[in-house]
């Protein structure tokens, strides 16, 4: 296969994708073919180390952003015809709300990954400054009451809740990586429906 074939066989199978986005990868793959045969490959063999054609649409479509390829997926590859339209018309109090339950599920659960989060740090800063904040003023009124025990007391248990919260921030860091990767892989899964939807049209 030569360069040209093997662009023209990418394009093909990117129908749909803005032409902006198209030119970008074709691009890419242009230049990759171009170092390989200045590093002494012929144009065939070049063109054989990039893959299966397959492979790399499929690659293109996984670092699209979310949005863009929900939009391409669902662009139509035809004119629609006006009876299609009324069609849908007609039928939107019906098809509209099927499609729209795995939308907002969706929504939900990428959004809750992030709810979490905030929890997290904001029940940390809760009982860090809390604890901070409670333990001087508890102390001061103590103090000034005369009542020194109790005022130290207060202050060490504020200060023990600062320190707990400050050593809460290093499993909060572990968890938010986790739950970050966690949200690509769930991103990831949604655009794999959409490039499995492409393959077996």
């Amino acid at each position: 296969m030569t360069k040209a074939e093997f662009l023209a066989a990418v394009e093909g199978c990117l129908r749909g994708l803005s032409q902006s986005d198209i030119q970008k990868s074709l691009e890419y793959y242009s230049e990759m073919i171009d170092d390989r045969m200045e590093e002494g490959m012929s144009e065939a063999d070049a063109v054989a180390a990039m893959g299966p054609i397959p492979e790399i649409v499929n690659q293109i479509l996984m670092d699209l952003p979310l949005p863009k390829l929900v939009r391409a997926r669902t662009r139509p590859s035809r004119t629609v015809r006006m009876w299609e339209i009324l069609l849908l018309v007609l039928g939107s109090p019906v098809w509209f709300p099927l499609l729209l339950v795995p939308v907002v599920v969706a929504f939900c659960v990428y959004i809750t990954f992030f709810a979490v989060i905030l929890s997290l740090y904001v029940t940390v800063a809760a009982v860090g400054l809390g604890g901070l904040l409670g333990g001087i003023g508890g102390a001061l009124i103590f103090a000034f009451t005369g009542q020194g025990v109790q005022a130290v007391l207060i202050l060490g248990a504020g200060l023990f809740c600062f320190g707990v919260a400050l050593l809460l921030l290093f499993p909060c860091g572990w968890i938010t990586r986790g739950i970050v990767g966690l949200s690509k892989l769930f991103v990831r899964g949604i655009k794999r429906l959409f490039v499995r939807k492409e393959k077996t049209r």
